[in-house]
C-alpha cells in the first residue's frame, strides 16, 4: 500500500524554538501510523557541513521511530562535498544511529540518469543565457523499489545558487550527478546571485521544479524541512514542514526570509565573519562568508574572514587543484576564462565558485588562516592575514552578532555563522 503523504507546518511559539517533545508529535504525525508497514526506508539529511539546520537531530528521532519496524539506511545529501568522518557522523546524529547504516554518496559514479530539462525551457528561464538540456541524474539507491518511503530531510535557508534551499534541492543536488550539480549552479552564477538569493523562485528552483514534477513523482519522496536560527551556538528549530506538496516548502521559505534575512539600513564598511572549524574546512564552503554578506558590503569596504579550519580550497582533489589554477577573479573574467578552457567547461560547478566566491571588485576580501600561506591564498585572489593576529585583534569570544566597537573606536559588523542567513543593505535587496 502507498505510504499517505502528509502536509504538516508546524511553528514554534516561543524564540527558543520547538522542543523536543513537539518535534517528535510533527515526527509521529508525518508517519501518521504507518510506520508499522514500512519494511525498508531510506533517509536523506544533510552532511555534517549543515550541523546548524537541525536535520541531525530529525535524522536520529526518524531512526528512533522506524528502526522497530523497517530497515533503515541513511544517505547524506553529500552533493560534492567529502564523505563525513565517523566522528563527524557521530556528532551529528547521536550515539544511536548506527554508522554501518551510512550510504556514501560519490556525484561522479553513483548516479543514474532518470530524464531531461529541455533546452527551450532553460533558454527561457535564463533570459537567453543558457540553452543547452540539463541531464537530470541522481543517486541510484533512490531508484531502489524495495524502499517503501524515502524520507528527504533539508534546511530552508538563503541560498547563492538555488535562492533558497532545500526542498527538491537535496534530492538533485545533495544525490545529484555531475550535469546537474555544474549546471545549475552556472545556470545561478550567470544569471547573478545578487537577484537571486532569499527569493524562492529563481531559474535553478525552476529547473529543480520541473524536474520533480516529470522523474520524481513515480518515487515515495517525503520533504521534511527546518527553518534554524543559531544564538550562541544553539540551535532553534522555528519551524517543521512534511509532505510532498511544494506549498510546505513556500511555508518555509517564508518563515526563513522572517528569520534568516538581516537588512541594513546603510551598507557596512567592515564586516568580520567566523567560521567554525568543525563545519568550514575549505574555501568551498567558507565562501559563505563572502557571498551571504555581499548584498550588504559597502563599495570598498573591507570583509575579514577568520578561518581557524581552512585548510584547502576545493572539496576534492580535482576542484581544488583549478579553483589553485584560476582564482577568484569575479564574473566577467570567469566567463572569458569559460570559454577558453576545457577543464573549465568541463567543471562548471567549479567555475560558479570561483564567481561565487569574488566581490567582483567591489569590496576587499581577507582571509585569516593558519593552515595555508600566505602565497597560497594571495594565489587565489585573497588578501592575507595570519590567524593569530586577526584573533588578537578581533576576538570571538570577545565579540557579539552585530555591530562593536573596538577599543581603538573602530566600529565592525560581526557574524558568528554565515550558514545560517543573508545580510543586505534594504535598498539592494
Amino acid at each position: 500500500m502507498p505510504f499517505k503523504q502528509p502536509y504538516i507546518e508546524k511553528y514554534a511559539t516561543e524564540d527558543r524554538g520547538l522542543a523536543d517533545h513537539e518535534l517528535q508529535q510533527a515526527l509521529e504525525e508525518s508517519l501518521d501510523g504507518q510506520a508499522g508497514s514500512l519494511s525498508r526506508v531510506l533517509l536523506i539529511p544533510p552532511d555534517f557541513t549543515r550541523m546548524h539546520s537541525g536535520a541531525g537531530k530529525l535524522t536520529a528521532m526518524y531512526y528512533d521511530l522506524l528502526k522497530h519496524h523497517s530497515t533503515v539506511d541513511i544517505l547524506p545529501a553529500l552533493g560534492t562535498h567529502e564523505a563525513m568522518s565517523e566522528a563527524e557522523y557521530r556528532a551529528f546524529f547521536g550515539p544511536d544511529v548506527p554508522y554501518s547504516s551510512m550510504i556514501r554518496h560519490n556525484w561522479r559514479t553513483d548516479v543514474v540518469k532518470i530524464g531531461e530539462v529541455p533546452g527551450d525551457f532553460i533558454r527561457d528561464i535564463s533570459e537567453g543565457l543558457m540553452h543547452d538540456p540539463i541531464d537530470v541524474e541522481i543517486n541510484k539507491h533512490l531508484l531502489d523499489p524495495s524502499y517503501d518511503l524515502i524520507i528527504s530531510i533539508g534546511q530552508v535557508v538563503p541560498h547563492e545558487v538555488v535562492g533558497m534551499a532545500n526542498y527538491s534541492k537535496n534530492i538533485f543536488v545533495g544525490c545529484g550527478g555531475n550535469r546537474m550539480i555544474n549546471s545549475s549552479h552556472m545556470l545561478g552564477a550567470f544569471y547573478g546571485m545578487d537577484r537571486i538569493m532569499g527569493r524562492d523562485h529563481s531559474p535553478v528552483r525552476q529547473v529543480f521544479d520541473y524536474a520533480e514534477t516529470h522523474f520524481l513523482q513515480d518515487l515515495p519522496v517525503m520533504y521534511v524541512l527546518t527553518v534554524t536560527t543559531a544564538a550562541g551556538g544553539d540551535v532553534a528549530i522555528h519551524g517543521l514542514f512534511a509532505g510532498r506538496d511544494r506549498k510546505l516548502f513556500e511555508a518555509g521559505v517564508r518563515l526563513s526570509q522572517e528569520k534568516n534575512l538581516n537588512f541594513m539600513d546603510q551598507p557596512l564598511k567592515k564586516v568580520v565573519v567566523y567560521l567554525d572549524e568543525r563545519e568550514f574546512k575549505s574555501t568551498w564552503l567558507g565562501n559563505k562568508a563572502i557571498y551571504r554578506t555581499r548584498l550588504a558590503m559597502a563599495q570598498d569596504g573591507e570583509l575579514l574572514v577568520l578561518a581557524p579550519g581552512v585548510r584547502k580550497f576545493g572539496e576534492d582533489d580535482d576542484n581544488d587543484r583549478l579553483i589553485r589554477k584560476y582564482g577568484y577573479v569575479g564574473r566577467k573574467r570567469v566567463i572569458e576564462l569559460i570559454a577558453d578552457n576545457k577543464d573549465l567547461q568541463d567543471n562548471l560547478s567549479v567555475a560558479a565558485h570561483l564567481i561565487h566566491g569574488s566581490s567582483d571588485e567591489q569590496f576587499g576580501i581577507t582571509y585569516a588562516v593558519a593552515q595555508l600561506t600566505r602565497k597560497e591564498i594571495e594565489q587565489v585572489n585573497f588578501k592575507y592575514c595570519p590567524l593569530d593576529e586577526a584573533i588578537k585583534h578581533y576576538n570571538p569570544d570577545h565579540l557579539k552578532d552585530g555591530f562593536n566597537t573596538m577599543p581603538d573606536g573602530e566600529e565592525i559588523f560581526y557574524i558568528s555563522n554565515p550558514a545560517l542567513g543573508l545580510w543586505a543593505d534594504r535598498s539592494r535587496f
